[in-house]
């Protein structure tokens, strides 16, 4: 977590039946309150510091096992890396093709928990093309082909069903450009048809996430920084107001990605910058799939065109080391979007400029340096093995992995904390706890709320619903061709602990990742987070 000046006081918020909802309900009122609590000397077991889907993870993971919890972050949930990511639950086939079979099967099983247990309203079967262009020749096809058949036998290792994802197979020319309508059609031979999960929202599942771990008592704070860990607790900063206090907590968990090494001595990690870009869905034809384009020159590298439903596809990644202080919000250099922009030139019909390009955004890697002292090489070459580490002082930190793995991580960070530090607890939860709006899939498609409300809020979807029947005005989108509405701007003020604007745009939202929405957004927002509180719908 990087340093900052704290912001401008705010005033309490008193809380009342109005305000206090759920138990799944984050709001002002309830932070308030259980900072308050904090700082009168309530102790807890368990600090998780960092509220990123690990960090969050955490938390949810020890408040399940009956530990109490509190979980706190400088900024907001998913304000970091958790939110910059491809939006893609990973099945582990790049692990396959390095030969780390150990990681590819952790994804697999991990996307089929997230898939078929936990959160099956935030993720979905995506179906992606390779299309086998004359950039690709006949060895690499037949490489790819095997490969996403290694993936459906990893599918199947793992015990996620046939009907949750479909097999691989082949397609025609005619599929291809049927499914990808702005290939290139001139050599083209067909493409390959593989399948994977794709998140509504990585920055959804984050709040879903921190939500359930409130449900079960956890204490979240955003805006709460951690000035300096120990293995009793921390001294910790309201941003809001400037005052400081001591969290006293059994064991403490550093959960805080890239900025971990702020706080813990001898935490070093390579931070890998990874930069999408956000493209008008109209602008590529009408996409059906998600695709794989080869990079040139790669042997198993590809950029990513993900369709997002929303009016926007998203173009990723790349994969380049960061030297020096760790940004808040990483830059987005030029040279990454003129990276991106060729790769796709190379198999589209369509000529895509910088000025087609709407939005852009990066996020940082927490790699784990294992190089040694001045580490070279490529970070697309680290692998992406998580590691959990005690300090002297007892804190345990947990750095590396990713996005798709969260749970796991979480997991073996609060089975460390627990061992170091004597903590009686019960068996891990989390493989089996659905978070907050999960369902079956019957009792979601029987959910009387509009289908794009169901991919995001689950079982909620009827409650947001219903703020815009109450209020046509609510039920109107925000910013003209996205369908975000008043509605949901609500909903993530009153029950999804959304404190400021950026809160609301940045990350209960996405309004906020192309900026010309952002700002015509704006006046929406102050408007959820100003109505008083006999206005809101629970």
């Amino acid at each position: 977590m990087s340093l900052r000046p704290p912001g401008p006081a705010a005033p309490f918020v008193r809380e009342t039946p109005a305000t206090r909802g759920a138990p799944s309900s984050l709001n002002a009122a309830r932070r308030s309150r259980e900072l308050a609590e904090l700082a009168d000397g309530a102790q807890v077991d368990v600090l998780v510091v960092g509220l990123g889907a690990t960090g969050a993870g955490a938390a949810l993971d020890a408040a399940s096992r009956g530990l109490t919890v509190a979980a706190i972050d400088a900024h907001d949930l998913a304000f970091g890396t958790s939110r910059w990511s491809s939006k893609l639950i990973h099945g582990g086939l790049r692990y396959l093709a390095t030969g780390q079979l150990d990681i590819a099967h952790e994804s697999a099983v991990e996307r089929g928990i997230l898939m078929e247990r936990t959160a099956p309203h935030l993720v979905a079967a995506q179906p992606f093309v390779l299309p086998l262009t004359p950039l690709v020749s006949r060895a690499q096809a037949a490489l790819a082909r095997a490969g996403f058949r290694a993936g459906d036998l990893l599918r199947a290792s793992a015990r996620t069903s046939r009907s949750t994802l479909p097999a691989p197979r082949t397609l025609s020319a005619v599929e291809t450009r049927h499914m990808a309508p702005a290939l290139r059609s001139t050599g083209l031979r067909g493409g390959l048809l593989s399948w994977d999960g794709q998140l509504a929202d990585d920055a959804r599942l984050v709040t879903a996430i921190a939500r359930t771990a409130a449900a079960h008592g956890a204490r979240v704070l955003t805006r709460t920084r951690a000035l300096a860990l120990d293995g009793g607790g921390a001294r910790v900063r309201d941003e809001l107001t400037g005052e400081e206090l001591r969290v006293t907590a059994r064991a403490v968990i550093n959960a805080t990605g890239v900025w971990a090494g702020g706080l813990v001595d001898d935490i070093r990690l390579r931070p890998s910058r990874g930069t999408h870009l956000v493209l008008r869905s109209q602008d590529l034809g009408g996409l059906t799939a998600g695709m794989h384009i080869p990079i040139p020159g790669e042997a198993n590298r590809f950029v990513l065109v993900l369709p997002q439903g929303d009016g926007r596809v998203y173009v990723g990644l790349t994969d380049e080391p960061v030297d020096g202080d760790i940004p808040d919000v990483p830059d987005v250099p030029e040279t990454d979007i003129g990276f991106l922009l060729d790769v796709l030139g190379s198999a589209l019909d369509v000529s895509l400029g910088r000025d087609d390009v709407i939005g852009a955004f990066a996020g940082l890697r927490p790699l784990l340096d294992t190089s040694g002292p001045g580490g070279t090489g490529r970070t697309a070459d680290i692998s992406r093995r998580h590691a959990v580490l005690t300090s002297a002082e007892g804190v345990t930190t947990v750095v590396g992995g990713k996005l798709t793995t969260y749970r796991r991580m979480a997991q073996d960070a609060v089975d460390a904390a627990v061992t170091a530090r004597g903590l009686t607890a019960g068996a891990c939860r989390t493989a089996s706890l659905p978070l907050v709006g999960a369902a079956r899939p019957g009792t979601l498609a029987s959910l009387d709320a509009p289908r794009r409300l169901v991919r995001r809020y689950g079982t909620e979807a009827p409650a947001v619903h219903a703020l815009g029947l109450a209020d046509p005005a609510l039920a109107r989108p925000v910013v003209p061709g996205h369908p975000v509405t008043g509605a949901e701007l609500l909903w993530a003020v009153r029950h999804e602990g959304a404190l400021d604007e950026s809160d609301v745009l940045d990350r209960r939202t996405r309004i906020g990742l192309v900026p010309h929405d952002r700002e015509a957004a704006r006046a929406a927002a102050r408007d959820a987070l100003e109505r008083p509180a006999g206005q809101l719908t629970s």
